[in-house]
């Protein structure tokens, strides 16, 4: 699922970077591989345990951002008679991490990858997540290959998982994918990821399910000071995303049916949070009638608008009840669904950067083998929900105080100035203290009244001064006028 990025470019870079190594050291933020882990992933990348079955001829490809390394997923598309096929190759991590081992207890420790917006803390040695493990192109690797097929409506028929060598014949990007396929240019296995992405679409709409297209927050420095842009996704982005979701999908389904296995669940939203939404929309200027539902609404939305961009980003917030639901001996969890995805989902298909991922890939090749899952699967499943429960807390701790970081950093030359904001919560022991979304720039901030005044006005359009905005306390406060 998305999360909020930024990324900070140009010379807006340099007065940020202390603040961002102090919340590294403030969250106890893993730097460096020790000497020993490296040592262990240096053996592994020469000497992985390899899958006897051979996919090497499927030309596979890769769709990521250009710079990226950490190739966790690798596609191929075709037509059946009667529908569609979809493989799609997941990282194999298991044929490098020993159980028990030195790589192991390191992934265990970090969890997940941590994005910052100068670089990233990654979740296993470069050497293995950008290089010998990932999918890159004209490089055998082994993987966790998933065959679905689905009829000409995009609904999946048949499911097959199992591992192999497999070999990426192209690493593309987004934007060179998106001008092909408007260009009518792409070859068959690339032009069928719009045909196939619009088929998902269309079933996400039909369950219900929710996708939101979170444009990246990018901060740059102009003459005057700090600018905040967007960028927005590309609709080869949300297809590129539909078959990881179906692939997520298939998983949960497999597991379930196998009586085994680790979901990733969230309940439905609690009123008040969609409440505090409406606020916002009101705040944004965004028409939100009340007989339109808010899947209604998102689909509506064009992340290219800077305030229809902003809502988006605030419509993370009803994924934060999102957890890991384990399961095992035929017994069903009471909650089985995700309420964006509206249906079972886990995560499997990034490896390379989340740590629950290749327990996942190992229930599902047990569950489509037959067999039992490995001992070390199940002997780490009853800690994993707690475990993964740290680590994306960690990480949306980082996350956020990165936003508050740059967001100061933007507004830091503008203390005392004026600007139109709506209030779009206020805490209920403390009504005088809340938070006002700006119309321009797009910005969530605290805000608190001075003393005696009364309580904040929850919705209503207001002008509020700036009284601090200090990067290196991560510290944005606004009164009203």
């Amino acid at each position: 699922m998305p999360r909020r990025q930024i990324r900070v470019t140009g010379a807006a870079e340099a007065p940020l970077r202390a603040a961002l190594r102090a919340l590294r050291t403030e969250l106890d933020v893993p730097e460096a591989f020790g000497p020993q882990v490296l040592a262990e992933a240096e053996r592994a990348a020469r000497e992985p345990t390899l899958p006897a079955y051979d996919a090497t001829d499927i030309p596979l490809f890769t769709i990521d951002p250009p710079t990226s390394t950490d190739l966790d997923q690798a596609m191929h598309l075709s037509r059946r008679p009667d529908g569609y096929r979809v493989r799609y190759a997941i990282a194999d991590v298991a044929a490098f991490v020993v159980p028990g081992g030195l790589l192991d207890a390191e992934a265990h420790r970090r969890v997940t990858t941590l994005y910052f917006p100068d670089g990233k803390i990654p979740l296993h040695p470069p050497l293995l997540s950008e290089g010998a493990a990932s999918l890159l192109p004209d490089q055998t690797s082994p993987a966790v290959l998933w065959t679905i097929d689905l009829d000409a409506d995009g609904r999946p028929t048949a499911t097959d998982v199992r591992r192999a060598l497999v070999r990426s014949r192209a690493k593309l990007d987004y934007e060179s994918v998106q001008k092909q396929l408007d260009a009518g240019t792409a070859e068959e296995p690339l032009a069928l990821l719009k045909d196939i992405g619009l088929l998902r679409e269309q079933q996400e709409v039909a369950r219900g399910g929710i996708s939101l297209n979170v444009p990246e927050q990018e901060i740059t420095e102009r003459d005057d000071g700090y600018e905040l842009t967007y960028r927005a996704p590309l609709p080869a982005d949300g297809w590129n995303a539909q078959i990881s979701l179906l692939t997520g999908m298939a998983a949960a389904e497999l597991m379930l049916a196998y009586g085994t296995g680790v979901l990733r669940t969230l309940p439905a939203a609690p009123d008040g949070a969609v409440g505090r939404l409406r606020r916002t929309a009101r705040a944004l200027r965004i028409d939100w009638p009340h007989h339109v539902s808010y899947a209604e609404l998102i689909r509506s939305l064009d992340p290219h608008l800077p305030h229809h961009a902003a809502f988006l980003q605030e419509c993370t917030t009803l994924l934060r009840g999102a957890g890991y639901t384990v399961f095992r001996g035929g017994v069903t969890p009471d909650l089985t669904t995700h309420a964006a995805v509206a249906a079972p989902y886990t995560h499997c298909t990034a490896p390379l950067r989340r740590l629950v991922d290749r327990y996942a890939s190992e229930l599902c090749l047990a569950a489509a083998a037959g067999e039992e899952p490995p001992e070390w699967v199940l002997a780490a499943l009853g800690d994993l929900p707690k475990r993964m429960a740290e680590g994306t807390r960690r990480a949306g701790t980082a996350e956020r105080e990165c936003v508050d970081i740059v967001e100061a950093a933007l507004l830091k030359d503008r203390v005392g100035e004026l600007f139109d904001g709506t209030v779009v919560d206020v805490q209920e022991r403390e009504p005088t203290v809340g938070t006002v979304q700006l119309e321009s720039p797009a910005v969530v901030a605290r805000i608190k009244s001075g003393e005696g005044a009364g309580t904040l006005p929850l919705g209503e359009r207001l002008r509020v001064r700036l009284t601090q905005a200090d990067p290196g306390s991560a510290k944005v406060l606004f009164a009203p006028a």
